[in-house]
């Protein structure tokens, strides 16, 4: 029996934006696009402006939705429009952890914009295995919400998180193969393939 016990996560459940900005959020015509750009490293920008004042991001980012086919949208009660998002709109800045070590302990991390999330079935840590490795190996991201379709909202686990990660990492299996992950609420979530 695997160690990750939990659901069928495979690295193909990553759905970060692909490719330049500029094809992230490609609407069809009559589509209003909204001049917002959220970075890879979690700026939001309008109008090539960095947008500063953290309660209006907190709010932006609340109405941030994601289609069908993984366009962005900002949905606000004034208006509807897609944005750019470089990779995804959220970054996983803190990490706590409650319980004992290991298969009963709870990971939890807030974002950016103070979304709170703990991991587990509902909220997998997933790794885009098929995307150019960083120095840290495959990037990890935590799945926030669910956006229409396949499509969900994720947060990028950023490096000093990840670093926090892979101290609490252990030895586990995926489809028969090796790899260290950590437990989050008894499931297992694999972190880097081991030779």
């Amino acid at each position: 029996m695997s160690a990750h016990d939990c659901r069928d996560v495979s690295p193909s459940d990553v759905f970060p934006a692909t490719g330049p900005a500029e094809a992230a959020a490609a609407p069809s015509a009559g589509v209003r696009k909204i001049p917002f750009l959220i970075r890879r490293d979690g700026t939001w920008l309008y109008r090539g402006s960095p947008v500063t004042r953290k309660a209006m991001l907190c709010m932006f980012s609340s109405m941030l939705t994601r289609d069908s086919e993984g366009t962005y949208w900002l949905k606000t009660p004034m208006e509807s429009g897609v944005i750019q998002v470089e990779d995804v709109p959220y970054i996983a800045v803190e990490m706590d952890f409650r319980g004992s070590c290991g298969r009963h302990q709870t990971l939890c991390f807030r974002t950016n914009m103070d979304e709170l999330v703990c991991v587990g079935p509902e909220h997998p840590i997933l790794c885009d295995w098929d995307r150019p490795l960083d120095e840290c190996g495959a990037i990890p991201y935590v799945h926030l919400r669910n956006g229409e379709g396949d499509f969900p909202i994720q947060a990028r686990i950023s490096r000093s998180v990840h670093f926090e990660l892979a101290a609490l990492a252990v030895q586990g299996h995926v489809e028969g193969k090796p790899c260290l992950g950590v437990w989050s609420q008894d499931c297992f979530f694999p972190l880097s393939r081991q030779p």
